[in-house]
């Protein structure tokens, strides 16, 4: 199965690191054309460098700022106007956040929801009118899956995310005429460096490997993703051997699911040893 996208016109948000500076890779990779964007000018600017070096036809690099409508459709209808359309969308901008309802103002989760879903269905709706006029288009939603399965914590992300996949779905349908197919992936652990700070809110006493295993042990396959896991889903799905798949939710998670339920428990279990580690230290 050869997978051939050299001709197509591609954008992906929030792209200057993790996931999305992988799935930009791997579309200059295919020699596509490529507009970039993400909040930090140095860091989109070095991915953009990466991806012409790569081979991709022609690299846009963009600081845009996705909760801003304006400046999204502004960005959208100048690339589609250089390049004569819009083929593939890959909403990846948003990250996920943290909280409970002893902790949480509601305006915290109204605030995490425009730079989430929001900004997936604005980014969409700035992208679709382009894909219609050529009856073809790709749109892939990046969400998580917190948003499948909830966990009793971090409820911008669980609720935010249930959002954001039920949007990509119903999108899915009504786009279906127009030959715009629109899908969720919804990534589990996957280790784009967030793993390194979860690490360092542990105690000096639990080793990196304690914590690794902590973290893993909840996943069928016993690993992390890897950035790579996600883009190779997308150009998948970007490609005419996905032509029948559209309002999809699909988990890039190794087999993890209810599990994932149990990960806050086993963090406070390996945070209360590392604590009790160092109460017997200092007693000795």
């Amino acid at each position: 199965m050869h997978i051939d996208l050299s001709a197509k016109r591609v954008i992906v948000t929030g792209a200057s690191r993790g996931i999305g500076a992988a799935i930009a890779r791997a579309f200059a990779r295919e020699g596509v054309r490529l507009a970039i964007c993400a909040r930090n000018p140095e860091a989109i600017g070095a991915v953009g460098k990466e991806a012409k070096l790569l081979g991709a036809e022609s690299v846009i690099s963009s600081t845009v700022d996705v909760r801003d409508t304006v400046e999204v459709r502004a960005w959208i209808d100048k690339i589609a106007e250089e390049w004569g359309g819009v083929d593939v969308l890959v909403n990846n901008a948003g990250q996920g956040r943290g909280g409970n309802i002893d902790t949480l103002k509601p305006e915290e989760i109204l605030e995490h929801a425009n730079g989430l879903q929001v900004a997936h269905f604005r980014c969409a709706q700035a992208a679709v009118p382009h894909m219609r006029r050529q009856r073809w288009g790709r749109i892939i939603n990046i969400n998580a899956l917190a948003g499948v399965i909830p966990t009793p914590d971090g409820i911008p992300s669980v609720s935010n995310r249930a959002a954001g996949i039920a949007m990509s779905r119903s999108l899915g349908m009504a786009l279906a005429k127009d030959n715009i197919l629109v899908n969720s992936l919804n990534m589990g652990w996957i280790d784009t460096g967030q793993w390194d700070r979860h690490y360092r809110e542990m105690s000096p006493t639990i080793s990196r490997d304690e914590f690794l295993h902590m973290a893993t042990k909840v996943v069928p396959l016993g690993r992390f993703g890897k950035p790579d896991d996600v883009a190779g889903m997308v150009l998948f799905l970007c490609s005419e051997f996905a032509s029948f798949i559209t309002a999809a939710s699909i988990d890039i998670s190794g087999g993890l699911q209810g599990q994932i339920a149990y990960y806050p428990t086993l963090k406070r279990e390996l945070q209360e040893l590392g604590i009790a580690r160092e109460k017997s230290q200092g007693g000795n």
